[in-house]
């Protein structure tokens, strides 16, 4: 690294530690050339979003602090101006220049650097520590740090250590040390364009990989769709499936969302819909069974898209197969000692054959009542019950960006339209929302969107809800 590079080294306050859903709360820049500094600059952001108490005590920035600041869109031309050129020096880089390369984006405008990491630095010079957090390195070094977790303070103080550094250290082993310290770049397969791992956003969202002639190779989600992208094309583990499939990848598409709950509803939808290559066969909903008990207690394996909504309410587990739902009946009647003769699963003359072996009560000869078998296989039953929609009906379901924008800039976060577990899509505008309240897609009961939102369900109690029957705004929960 040569001695007339300009420097800067940055430290963000943020409020918390995903680029995807947190926001800058402080930045600090000091720039430095040749051992001279050039100057030092700060600003207090506001995130649009509320700071935890958490962080709060963390960083000593409140809510009531940035109320006033600037916006990140308001100081972007300063911030990019004043890395624009510098090699962008800072501890742990990978996160602040992650947090400013989604800022930038979310501008339109396309931010990447050059970018040293101190703590690299420090284990590469110092392997012999087994710790390098900040506080630490400035224990180690005897360094002073007037503001520790204010942005300008820990930038002054990262200053100060490379200076010290280069002063100690011989010239060469720094240099070698400097160069280990920058950040790899991720290397992409040959084939697709240089600049896509720049393009790749922090954020939520699903993703898909195509081949030659357009053919549909893969799809998938993530909460960093950067990382997890970045992850199997850039770092595949040779001779496995990953570096199999990166090998194959023309090109790369996605799209974002304001969260988890829409990037798992979406990659269900897009599955199922466009069947890619190299995910797991997944079964057509149509295949999918339930067991419903009749009133002689005998179990019948049904298809969920054939019953009617009010039909689940006495309808118990969701299986793939036929084959599956019998496997799964066995067991229970097994665990119970239920009769396969009365569930339907074995015919025979006489008794069952469980009872020959005392692992039935005796319902199929009579020695134990039929309305006390039917109570106890309800009982074995409850925990498979599947759970009437929760909702009057078509509802739309919001899920917002962690603070105030969506990566794309739309505001608000998304509204999911449901009814009845089937997934009718994701609105971000009024005409969007319209559209999908109004559709005459008849839903029937999807198998998968049942366990993603059941899932949701149980971890947000509280959801943020809109009655679609009612008229606009007027039923939100």
């Amino acid at each position: 690294m040569d001695a007339a590079d300009t420097l800067a080294f940055v430290d963000l306050e943020t409020t918390g530690g995903n680029p995807a859903y947190d926001r800058i709360t402080e930045i600090g820049i000091v720039r430095m050339q040749n051992g001279v500094l050039l100057e030092e600059w700060s600003s207090l952001v506001n995130p649009e979003c509320p700071i935890s108490p958490y962080i709060e005590a963390f960083t000593g920035i409140s809510s009531e602090m940035v109320a006033d600041a600037p916006l990140f869109a308001d100081v972007a031309a300063t911030v990019f101006e004043k890395l624009r050129g510098a090699i962008f020096i800072a501890h742990n880089a990978r996160f602040d220049h992650a947090f400013l390369r989604t800022e930038f984006r979310k501008l339109g405008v396309a931010y990447s650097a050059d970018a040293l990491c101190t703590v690299k630095l420090s284990r590469r010079l110092f392997p012999e520590h087994v710790r390098h957090n900040l506080d630490v390195v400035i224990e180690r070094h005897g360094l002073n740090c007037s503001a520790r977790h204010r942005a300008l303070g820990d930038a002054r103080v990262l200053c100060d250590l490379w200076s010290k550094l280069q002063r100690e250290i011989p010239e060469d082993v720094f240099a070698a040390a400097a160069a280990h310290a920058v950040l790899s770049v991720p290397k992409l397969p040959a084939q697709l364009p240089p600049g896509l791992a720049d393009e790749l956003p922090e954020s939520p969202g699903v993703y898909r990989f195509y081949g030659v002639d357009g053919e549909l190779l893969y799809i998938g989600r993530s909460n960093s769709l950067r990382a997890k992208i970045l992850s199997q094309l850039a770092e595949p583990r040779s001779g496995s499936r990953e570096q199999n499939l990166a090998a194959q990848v023309q090109r790369v598409d996605w799209r974002q969302t304001a969260g988890e709950l829409g990037a798992m509803l979406l990659e269900s939808e897009w599955v199922r819909s466009q069947e890619p290559r190299y995910n797991r066969h997944t079964r057509s909903n149509s295949d999918s069974v339930t067991l419903r008990p009749d009133a002689s207690g005998c179990v019948r394996i049904e298809r969920l898209d054939m019953l009617e909504p009010e039909d689940l309410t006495e309808s118990f587990g969701v299986f793939h197969s036929d084959k599956d739902a019998r496997k799964a009946l066995n067991d229970i009647a097994r665990a119970s000692q239920l009769c396969l003769k009365v569930l339907g699963l074995e015919e025979s003359e006489g008794s069952c054959f469980a009872l020959q072996v005392g692992k039935c009560r005796g319902a199929c000869v009579g020695k134990e009542p039929l309305i006390l078998h039917a109570m106890r296989l309800k009982l074995a039953l409850c925990a498979l019950k599947i759970k009437s929609w929760p909702f009057p009906g078509r509802i739309a379901l919001r899920e917002r960006a962690t603070g105030a924008f969506l990566p794309d800039g739309t505001r608000g976060g998304e509204f999911h339209v449901l009814d009845r577990w089937m997934y009718l899509g994701s609105a971000r505008s009024d005409e969007e929302l319209a559209s999908l309240s109004s559709s005459p897609r008849y839903p029937v009961f999807d198998a998968d969107v049942y366990k993603i939102l059941q899932r949701y369900f149980s971890n947000h109690p509280n959801l943020d809800w809109h009655d679609l029957r009612a008229p606009k705004n007027a039923a939100v929960h």
